[in-house]
């Protein structure tokens, strides 16, 4: 059994022009111990999915669909319910870690806090746990750490503040919706090869969200490519990354530096980019939202949504051209 399981998830969202779906009839699985990445453009739905496991929607938002933790429904959990699973066994890191961390307080009281409500712990040993967790992320002198505040580190030590924070009461499944966002790139690789090594370390099941493909290629088992609210590809990492089947993820992987079609090319090409823009929440065009930004586009795409096709036992699209398939090719050849 896997370890999360969502089904035709769907998440409706109060808007000034009325209720409009941000995710729409969404289906998933993450397994004990898989590390799955979540990808697409901004406005994809893939934050307000990772909200949706945590009953953390804003404001009017709605949830439909069935979401499976652990082998039970959680998504009929009540306010209370949600409150002792957050933090206990679903974790999320934030995407800003100066807005997620509470700016007055100290590091050790952000940190214990939900120890002791969780765990039931002493002051003290809420305490010896959080010097553990601050050396575990591989904090500098955690002592003095526990009695700054957050304001007197710099990004990549805030946001490994915010790792310890979620892994604090040894959850589960850990959620990472933009973990490098905004951070160099010394310190991106940092804070990404910790994740891994925590994985690895804990047993941890991770969902990591990113706009950023590159961020996904050495760490994550399998990727979902979401594309207004929906999903539009599932693979594992190495085959979808070098055999992309959907138009979209074409796109995404040919937008990445240094990509090249060429395999024994050592020329730096022009980035390219995927023509137009995203449609806005609430405004999806009808069929596959993709179809006015798609090279490929036939009539059908236009007016009807398109269908799961299974590639293999691990890789399927939502496409009804597959324009990158082997009899396609083979054809556009001709």
């Amino acid at each position: 059994m896997d370890l999360l399981t969502v089904k035709n998830l769907t998440v409706t969202l109060a808007t000034g022009r009325g209720d409009a779906a941000a995710v729409r009839d969404l289906s998933f699985t993450v397994g004990h111990g898989e590390f799955l990445g979540i990808a697409g453009e901004s406005g994809s739905g893939k934050t307000m999915t990772a909200l949706s496991l945590l009953g953390l929607l804003p404001h009017k938002g709605r949830a439909t669909g069935s979401i499976n933790f652990d082998g039970r429904e959680i998504l009929t959990s009540s306010k209370r319910e949600y409150r002792d699973l957050r933090g206990k066994e679903i974790a999320m890191i934030f995407q800003d870690p100066m807005t997620s961390l509470h700016p007055m307080l100290t590091v050790e009281v952000q940190l214990t806090e939900h120890l002791r409500h969780h765990r039931k712990v002493s002051k003290d040993a809420a305490r010896q746990s959080a010097l553990e967790l601050l050396s575990t992320v591989k904090i500098p002198d955690p002592e003095a750490a526990l009695r700054a505040h957050p304001s007197q580190f710099s990004g990549g030590m805030r946001q490994r503040i915010a790792i310890a924070m979620a892994l604090a009461c040894e959850p589960k499944l850990l959620i990472a919706d933009e973990p490098t966002t905004a951070l160099d790139v010394t310190v991106q690789a940092g804070i990404l090869k910790l994740l891994h090594q925590l994985r690895k370390e804990r047993n941890l099941s991770v969902m990591v969200i990113t706009h950023d493909l590159g961020v996904l290629s050495s760490l994550t088992d399998r990727i979902m490519i979401m594309y207004a609210g929906s999903e539009v590809e599932t693979g594992l990492t190495s085959d979808l990354l070098q055999r992309p089947r959907h138009p979209y993820t074409k796109g995404l992987i040919a937008a990445l530096p240094g990509h090249t079609n060429d395999a024994k090319s050592s020329q730096t090409k022009r980035l390219l980019s995927i023509e137009g823009m995203p449609p806005e929440l609430g405004n999806f065009p009808s069929g596959c939202a993709f179809h006015t930004r798609c090279n490929y586009a036939i009539a059908a795409c236009k007016s009807e949504l398109p269908e799961s096709i299974q590639i293999s036992d691990s890789h399927r699209i939502f496409c009804p051209v597959d324009p990158f398939s082997a009899k396609a090719s083979i054809e556009g050849a001709k």
